[in-house]
């Protein structure tokens, strides 16, 4: 097994190393040198992408790194074969680092599993476990499947994975350590678990639908955040609620011009069945709206347009409640996990009017016209209660990267587990 020690300086490599080298080795051990006090976690992980390109088997972090260093290396290191290779630094962090690489495998390995693998009814199955596992006496859930969906009146999801063989699935998940069965819910997480997207009738080109396995990184990253909470000691009451289906063609899959009505009466036209996350994401925010939770976040792989605005290295963050926007930035800028502020106001609601109905789930236009992430969170924004205040959409633009570049390997990246987190321990 091939092993290799990791240490950092702020010196330079030695000359034969080449000119500003990133790297130098010696027999058993490789140096990373940063040479500015700028971009300093980019350098680190651009370093491990360069490290795990030599098939290492594994790697021990010597000397004085910072958490976040150690953190920024694994990241980047850990790729979908490469797990549990690193040893860290000896300090007091590897506990916290231990906690935080538990839920980074878990959100990647639930959004890189095969579409094949991971039906919706599985993508329910294994977040339960996963999160009963972290704390056994304190996790419950129920889920409603395929035709039971209906007498729950959640219509958008019902619509959306009826076209599947394997059924949709509306999952519960209840955190409450207080024992109290009345305590309040502090919190609701939604996410759009949607295990494979061929766009419906709207089908997708064959490169669009390559890597739809990941449609279901929203509900993968509320999961690993709640399980990060619950192993950093949350002491409040959380309800998890996944919209699980295979957004799939059939004779019974749901058509362009169908009209859903909603538990909260609001009518939408179909204009697109590729714009199906917002769909199944509307029966979640009415759920999590009725538990009355003061902080309700949803995520999702929710629009392209969000990653034509900020590329791979944000996540787009929607919110009516500007305060919570700020405090929801400023957890992301503490956990070292990029986000950006897109606009989204009252008015955004009316984005995708309809002939028809109240409204339509897009617009008749390409990627949802200009603004499509905006008009997205706008059309979410008509199934929250209380105006709006306590709620923020995160659309997961920086979620999942189709192949490896110079800082991050391919697949999922788990960025906004720790955001996640940090927003239930201080909310």
């Amino acid at each position: 097994m091939s092993r290799l020690s990791i240490q950092l300086s702020t010196s330079a490599a030695p000359a034969h190393w080449g000119k500003n080298a990133l790297l130098s080795f010696d027999n058993e051990s490789a140096t990373i040198h940063l040479l500015s006090d700028d971009h300093q976690h980019r350098i680190i992980r651009r370093a491990a992408r360069i490290l795990d390109g030599l098939t290492l088997d594994f790697v021990t972090l010597c000397g004085k790194w910072h958490i976040e260093q150690q953190w920024a290396f694994a990241c980047s290191f850990t790729n979908t074969k490469k797990q549990h290779r690193i040893q860290w630094a000896d300090d007091d962090n590897s506990n916290t680092l231990t906690q935080r690489y538990q839920a980074l495998v878990f959100t990647r390995n639930q959004t890189n599993a095969t579409p094949e693998d991971l039906s919706p009814e599985k993508l329910a199955s294994s977040s339960t476990e996963w999160l009963t596992s972290l704390s056994p006496s304190h996790v419950s859930a129920k889920q409603w499947t395929g035709e039971e969906l209906i007498e729950q009146q959640w219509h958008g999801l019902y619509n959306v994975g009826r076209g599947s063989e394997r059924p949709p699935v509306m999952l519960e998940v209840d955190y409450n350590p207080t024992g109290d069965p009345l305590a309040p819910v502090s919190a609701a997480l939604v996410g759009k678990g949607i295990t494979f997207d061929s766009g419906g009738y709207s089908i997708k080109s064959s490169e669009g639908m390559l890597h739809m396995k990941c449609d279901m990184g929203g509900a993968a990253m509320v999961t690993g955040g709640l399980g990060l909470a619950i192993m950093q000691g949350l002491n409040k009451r959380v309800k998890l609620y996944l919209c699980c289906a295979e957004n799939l063609i059939s004779g019974h899959a749901y058509k362009l011009g169908d009209i859903i009505t909603y538990k909260n009466g609001t009518t939408v036209e179909i204009v697109n069945t590729d714009a199906e996350g917002r769909l199944v994401l509307a029966d979640g925010l009415i759920a999590a709206t009725e538990t009355q939770a003061p902080l309700i976040i949803n995520a999702a792989t929710l629009t392209g347009a969000a990653s034509v605005a900020l590329g791979r290295d944000y996540n787009a963050f929607f919110a009516l409640d500007k305060n919570l926007m700020q405090r929801m930035l400023g957890y992301a800028s503490d956990e070292n996990e990029p986000a950006w502020p897109l606009p989204l106001e009252t008015w955004h609601q009316e984005k995708c009017p309809s002939n028809y109905a109240d409204t339509a789930n897009s617009r008749v236009q390409k990627g949802g016209g200009a603004g499509g992430a905006s008009n997205a969170a706008g059309f979410l924004s008509r199934f929250v209660g209380n105006d709006g205040q306590g709620w923020l959409h995160m659309d997961l633009a920086a979620a999942f990267n189709d192949s490896a570049d110079a800082y991050s390997p391919a697949g999922a990246s788990a960025m906004g587990i720790r955001t996640i987190a940090k927003a239930l321990l201080e909310e």
